[in-house]
């Protein structure tokens, strides 16, 4: 199994001027759709069979203004005969100043296991970077996002209207990636919490996220104050991999 999730989805996004990203439309985005308590199940299919499962939770991290984004992605056992999947990021998130702090990706995909941690220093323009066991210090742009936390910058800050877009700056893999999300329609999506108005957004990914994805990414959100991310589509080397929300649409969570 081949696929991101995402991240941003979903990942995740793209060039951002004094921690603000710069929107093509009027309408004026969600203060705060992202609030923590929020746990998403997704199912991952493959060929249309499944293949495994992602979770995506929003943690109280201590202080009030922070909070802990983890992600998971699991492949089925009948997949991990021939590729296991294994992986867990976590971000810690300023909910206020909507920037990630510090960043461990624990990823195992097939035979490819490592870990890599980033520290972000927003005020020195840095990013501090621990890979197979070497420690960098990079220049990173205002505004920089990770690998997890762009999915949930956009989601508090896309206008859900077609033609709105975002471009921002997402740091991975020693490197500055700009990443450019649109809106292209509001579709009706079904799935077994119900139907929503969903605004499909295309994510133009120059990188590899949760799995190794083969071209963009589209995510589906939804378009009242949650924006929540009930599917999730990127192509692979062969087909494509789709997650779809199957648990947490109603989940209280907390301001």
């Amino acid at each position: 199994m081949r696929a991101i999730l995402a991240q941003c989805t979903l990942a995740c996004l793209l060039s951002l001027v004094d921690h603000t990203a710069m929107a093509t439309d009027v309408a004026t985005p969600p203060t705060q759709a992202v609030h923590t308590g929020e746990r998403l199940t997704y199912d991952i299919s493959w060929l249309n069979v499944l293949a495994g499962t992602a979770v995506m939770e929003v943690q109280p991290d201590g202080a009030g203004s922070r909070a802990r984004l983890v992600t998971t992605a699991q492949s089925r056992p009948a997949i991990s005969k021939f590729f296991p999947v294994d992986n867990r990021v976590e971000s810690e998130f300023d909910l206020s100043a909507q920037l990630p702090q510090h960043m461990v990706f624990r990823r195992r995909e097939g035979k490819n296991k490592e870990d890599i941690e980033y520290t972000f220093h927003h005020r020195e323009g840095t990013v501090t970077a621990v890979r197979h066991g070497t420690t960098e210090t990079l220049p990173i742009p205002a505004g920089t996002q990770d690998l997890i936390s762009c999915l949930y910058y956009v989601r508090n800050q896309l206008p859900m209207k077609p033609g709105a877009s975002l471009m921002l700056n997402v740091y991975h893999d020693k490197k500055n990636r700009q990443v450019q999300v649109h809106v292209e329609n509001i579709e009706t999506v079904e799935g077994v919490w119900g139907k929503a108005e969903t605004a499909q957004v295309v994510v133009i990914m120059p990188f590899k996220g949760l799995f190794i994805n083969k071209g963009d990414i589209r995510v589906w959100f939804t378009t009242d104050e949650r924006r929540i991310p009930v599917r999730m589509k990127a192509k692979v080397i062969i087909g494509s991999i789709v997650a779809d929300l199957v648990d947490g649409f109603s989940a209280k969570t907390s301001p």
